[in-house]
Protein backbone atom coordinates (compact mmCIF):
# COMPACT_ATOMS: atom_id res chain seq x y z
CA UNK A 1 0.00 0.00 0.00
CA UNK A 2 1.34 3.41 -0.98
CA UNK A 3 0.76 6.37 1.28
CA UNK A 4 -1.17 9.34 -0.18
CA UNK A 5 0.93 12.39 -0.96
CA UNK A 6 0.65 15.95 -2.18
CA UNK A 7 2.90 17.28 -4.92
CA UNK A 8 4.10 20.47 -6.54
CA UNK A 9 3.15 20.76 -10.24
CA UNK A 10 6.43 22.58 -10.94
CA UNK A 11 8.56 19.87 -9.31
CA UNK A 12 6.52 17.23 -11.14
CA UNK A 13 7.63 18.74 -14.43
CA UNK A 14 11.25 17.80 -13.69
CA UNK A 15 11.46 14.25 -15.03
CA UNK A 16 14.52 13.24 -13.01
CA UNK A 17 12.98 14.30 -9.69
CA UNK A 18 10.58 12.42 -7.44
CA UNK A 19 9.00 14.13 -4.46
CA UNK A 20 6.08 14.14 -2.08
CA UNK A 21 4.65 15.93 0.93
CA UNK A 22 3.05 13.26 3.11
CA UNK A 23 0.44 13.71 5.81
CA UNK A 24 -0.73 11.33 8.50
CA UNK A 25 -2.68 8.87 6.32
CA UNK A 26 -1.58 5.53 4.90
CA UNK A 27 0.64 4.15 7.65
CA UNK A 28 0.60 1.43 10.30
CA UNK A 29 1.02 3.44 13.52
CA UNK A 30 -1.89 3.53 15.95
CA UNK A 31 -3.48 5.80 18.54
CA UNK A 32 -2.02 9.28 18.79
CA UNK A 33 0.44 8.49 16.01
CA UNK A 34 -2.05 7.09 13.52
CA UNK A 35 -1.11 6.44 10.91
CA UNK A 36 2.00 7.55 8.93
CA UNK A 37 4.19 8.85 11.75
CA UNK A 38 7.80 9.08 10.54
CA UNK A 39 9.55 10.03 13.79
CA UNK A 40 11.20 7.63 16.24
CA UNK A 41 11.56 10.36 18.87
CA UNK A 42 7.91 10.89 19.80
CA UNK A 43 7.22 7.55 21.49
CA UNK A 44 6.05 5.44 18.55
CA UNK A 45 7.20 1.87 17.86
CA UNK A 46 10.40 1.91 15.79
CA UNK A 47 9.16 -0.91 13.57
CA UNK A 48 6.04 1.05 12.71
CA UNK A 49 8.12 4.12 11.88
CA UNK A 50 10.39 2.10 9.59
CA UNK A 51 7.39 0.68 7.74
CA UNK A 52 5.81 4.13 7.45
CA UNK A 53 8.96 5.63 5.93
CA UNK A 54 9.21 2.67 3.55
CA UNK A 55 5.62 3.25 2.41
CA UNK A 56 6.33 6.92 1.79
CA UNK A 57 9.48 6.14 -0.19
CA UNK A 58 7.69 3.57 -2.33
CA UNK A 59 4.94 6.10 -3.06
CA UNK A 60 7.56 8.13 -4.95
CA UNK A 61 7.63 5.25 -7.49
CA UNK A 62 11.41 5.32 -7.76
CA UNK A 63 12.15 2.07 -5.94
CA UNK A 64 13.30 1.39 -2.35
CA UNK A 65 15.64 4.37 -2.02
CA UNK A 66 17.75 4.99 1.08
CA UNK A 67 16.62 8.09 2.99
CA UNK A 68 19.07 10.65 4.37
CA UNK A 69 17.71 12.49 7.39
CA UNK A 70 19.05 14.75 10.12
CA UNK A 71 18.44 15.44 13.78
CA UNK A 72 16.46 18.65 13.36
CA UNK A 73 17.31 21.29 15.97
CA UNK A 74 15.54 24.44 14.66
CA UNK A 75 18.78 25.91 13.35
CA UNK A 76 20.10 26.87 9.91
CA UNK A 77 22.87 24.31 9.35
CA UNK A 78 22.81 22.45 6.03
CA UNK A 79 24.14 18.91 5.59
CA UNK A 80 25.60 17.92 2.20
CA UNK A 81 24.95 14.25 1.43
CA UNK A 82 27.85 12.75 -0.50
CA UNK A 83 28.70 9.29 -1.84
CA UNK A 84 29.27 6.80 0.97
CA UNK A 85 26.90 8.57 3.37
CA UNK A 86 25.95 6.63 6.51
CA UNK A 87 22.16 6.54 6.32
CA UNK A 88 21.87 5.41 9.93
CA UNK A 89 23.52 8.63 11.11
CA UNK A 90 21.43 11.66 12.03
CA UNK A 91 23.81 14.65 12.31
CA UNK A 92 22.33 17.86 13.68
CA UNK A 93 21.05 19.97 10.78
CA UNK A 94 17.79 21.39 9.48
CA UNK A 95 18.42 21.06 5.76
CA UNK A 96 20.03 18.57 3.40
CA UNK A 97 21.32 18.87 -0.16
CA UNK A 98 22.84 16.42 -2.60
CA UNK A 99 23.91 15.91 -6.20
CA UNK A 100 23.83 12.12 -5.83
CA UNK A 101 21.19 10.07 -7.68
CA UNK A 102 19.31 7.27 -5.99
CA UNK A 103 19.06 9.03 -2.61
CA UNK A 104 15.97 10.51 -0.97
CA UNK A 105 16.25 13.49 1.36
CA UNK A 106 13.73 13.49 4.20
CA UNK A 107 12.40 16.27 6.44
CA UNK A 108 10.00 15.82 9.38
CA UNK A 109 7.42 18.42 10.40
CA UNK A 110 4.28 18.84 12.49
CA UNK A 111 3.43 22.55 11.94
CA UNK A 112 6.83 23.83 10.73
CA UNK A 113 7.31 24.50 7.03
CA UNK A 114 8.76 21.67 4.90
CA UNK A 115 10.68 22.98 1.89
CA UNK A 116 11.68 20.90 -1.15
CA UNK A 117 14.00 22.28 -3.82
CA UNK A 118 15.44 21.14 -7.15
CA UNK A 119 17.54 22.54 -9.97
CA UNK A 120 16.24 20.91 -13.19
CA UNK A 121 19.47 21.71 -15.04
CA UNK A 122 21.98 20.10 -12.67
CA UNK A 123 19.64 17.71 -10.86
CA UNK A 124 20.81 19.02 -7.49
CA UNK A 125 18.14 18.74 -4.81
CA UNK A 126 17.50 20.03 -1.32
CA UNK A 127 15.09 19.68 1.60
CA UNK A 128 14.71 22.00 4.58
CA UNK A 129 12.75 22.32 7.81
CA UNK A 130 11.70 25.86 8.74
CA UNK A 131 10.11 26.56 12.07
CA UNK A 132 10.01 30.20 13.14
CA UNK A 133 13.68 30.07 14.19
CA UNK A 134 14.77 28.59 10.88
CA UNK A 135 12.62 31.01 8.95
CA UNK A 136 13.89 34.18 10.66
CA UNK A 137 17.42 32.81 10.21
CA UNK A 138 16.65 32.27 6.50
CA UNK A 139 17.36 28.57 6.25
CA UNK A 140 16.00 28.78 2.70
CA UNK A 141 18.94 30.99 1.67
CA UNK A 142 21.38 28.68 3.46
CA UNK A 143 19.97 25.70 1.57
CA UNK A 144 20.11 27.51 -1.77
CA UNK A 145 23.72 28.52 -1.08
CA UNK A 146 24.65 24.92 -0.31
CA UNK A 147 23.03 23.80 -3.56
CA UNK A 148 24.95 26.51 -5.43
CA UNK A 149 28.21 25.21 -3.93
CA UNK A 150 27.43 21.86 -5.54
CA UNK A 151 26.86 23.56 -8.91
CA UNK A 152 23.19 24.53 -8.93
CA UNK A 153 22.11 27.74 -10.64
CA UNK A 154 20.13 29.85 -8.20
CA UNK A 155 17.95 31.29 -10.94
CA UNK A 156 17.04 27.72 -12.03
CA UNK A 157 15.93 26.40 -8.63
CA UNK A 158 12.32 25.37 -8.19
CA UNK A 159 11.06 25.46 -4.59
CA UNK A 160 7.86 24.18 -3.03
CA UNK A 161 6.66 24.34 0.55
CA UNK A 162 4.23 21.85 1.97
CA UNK A 163 1.54 21.69 4.64
CA UNK A 164 2.32 23.85 7.67
CA UNK A 165 0.59 25.96 10.28
CA UNK A 166 -1.09 29.06 8.83
CA UNK A 167 -0.95 32.53 10.34
CA UNK A 168 -4.58 32.42 11.61
CA UNK A 169 -3.69 29.35 13.69
CA UNK A 170 -0.29 30.54 14.89
CA UNK A 171 -0.90 32.89 17.79
CA UNK A 172 2.44 33.91 19.33
CA UNK A 173 1.60 36.52 21.95
CA UNK A 174 2.98 39.94 22.81
CA UNK A 175 6.31 38.79 24.30
CA UNK A 176 7.20 36.79 21.20
CA UNK A 177 6.15 39.64 18.93
CA UNK A 178 8.35 42.09 20.83
CA UNK A 179 11.30 39.70 20.56
CA UNK A 180 10.80 39.45 16.80
CA UNK A 181 10.66 43.24 16.46
CA UNK A 182 13.84 43.70 18.50
CA UNK A 183 15.98 40.79 17.35
CA UNK A 184 14.69 40.09 13.83
CA UNK A 185 13.22 43.41 12.64
CA UNK A 186 13.58 42.37 9.00
CA UNK A 187 10.86 39.76 9.60
CA UNK A 188 8.47 41.87 11.66
CA UNK A 189 6.22 42.51 8.65
CA UNK A 190 5.07 38.91 9.06
CA UNK A 191 3.60 39.58 12.47
CA UNK A 192 -0.15 39.91 12.03
CA UNK A 193 -2.15 41.92 14.55
CA UNK A 194 -5.18 43.23 12.67
CA UNK A 195 -8.28 41.26 13.60
CA UNK A 196 -6.51 39.27 16.31
CA UNK A 197 -6.60 39.67 20.08
CA UNK A 198 -2.91 38.69 20.21
CA UNK A 199 -0.21 38.76 17.49
CA UNK A 200 0.11 35.90 15.02
CA UNK A 201 3.16 34.98 12.93
CA UNK A 202 3.06 34.02 9.25
CA UNK A 203 5.95 31.59 8.81
CA UNK A 204 4.92 30.31 5.34
CA UNK A 205 4.50 33.91 4.20
CA UNK A 206 8.01 34.75 5.39
CA UNK A 207 9.47 31.77 3.50
CA UNK A 208 7.56 32.80 0.38
CA UNK A 209 8.96 36.34 0.64
CA UNK A 210 12.49 34.99 1.04
CA UNK A 211 12.08 32.86 -2.07
CA UNK A 212 11.07 35.94 -4.03
CA UNK A 213 14.08 37.87 -2.72
CA UNK A 214 16.44 35.06 -3.78
CA UNK A 215 15.21 35.24 -7.37
CA UNK A 216 14.42 31.55 -7.63
CA UNK A 217 12.85 30.23 -10.81
CA UNK A 218 9.55 29.07 -9.32
CA UNK A 219 7.87 29.03 -5.92
CA UNK A 220 4.79 26.99 -5.08
CA UNK A 221 2.80 26.24 -1.94
CA UNK A 222 1.20 22.82 -1.58
CA UNK A 223 -1.38 21.50 0.90
CA UNK A 224 -3.32 23.05 3.73
CA UNK A 225 -2.95 24.22 7.31
CA UNK A 226 -1.74 21.47 9.61
CA UNK A 227 -3.59 22.89 12.63
CA UNK A 228 -6.93 23.25 10.90
CA UNK A 229 -6.84 19.78 9.29
CA UNK A 230 -5.83 17.35 12.07
CA UNK A 231 -7.46 14.48 10.19
CA UNK A 232 -4.96 14.99 7.35
CA UNK A 233 -1.79 16.19 9.09
CA UNK A 234 0.09 15.92 12.36
CA UNK A 235 0.05 19.22 14.25
CA UNK A 236 2.09 19.75 17.41
CA UNK A 237 0.01 22.75 18.40
CA UNK A 238 -3.30 20.98 17.84
CA UNK A 239 -2.11 17.96 19.83
CA UNK A 240 -0.93 20.20 22.66
CA UNK A 241 -4.29 21.96 22.78
CA UNK A 242 -6.00 18.55 22.77
CA UNK A 243 -3.79 17.06 25.49
CA UNK A 244 -2.24 14.43 23.22
CA UNK A 245 1.05 13.86 21.39
CA UNK A 246 1.74 14.54 17.72
CA UNK A 247 3.53 12.35 15.25
CA UNK A 248 5.64 13.80 12.45
CA UNK A 249 4.90 13.76 8.73
CA UNK A 250 7.68 13.31 6.22
CA UNK A 251 8.49 15.23 3.06
CA UNK A 252 10.76 13.53 0.53
CA UNK A 253 12.67 14.48 -2.60
CA UNK A 254 14.94 12.29 -4.70
CA UNK A 255 16.95 12.42 -7.90
CA UNK A 256 16.34 9.24 -9.88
Amino acid sequence: MHAPLEQSPALNQIRSIRHGFFGRRGGVSEGEFAALNASISVGDDSGNVAENIHRAVMALKAGPLPVAMAKQVHGTDVLTIRAGHDFKARPEADALVTDQPGIALGILTADCVPILLADPESGIIGAAHAGWRGAVGNILAATVNAMAELGAGVEDIVVAIGPSISAPAYEVGDTFAQMIREQFPHTSDFLATKGYEKPHFDVPGLVRHQAEDLGLATFEQVGGCTYHSPELYFSHRHATHSGTRAGRQISLIAKS
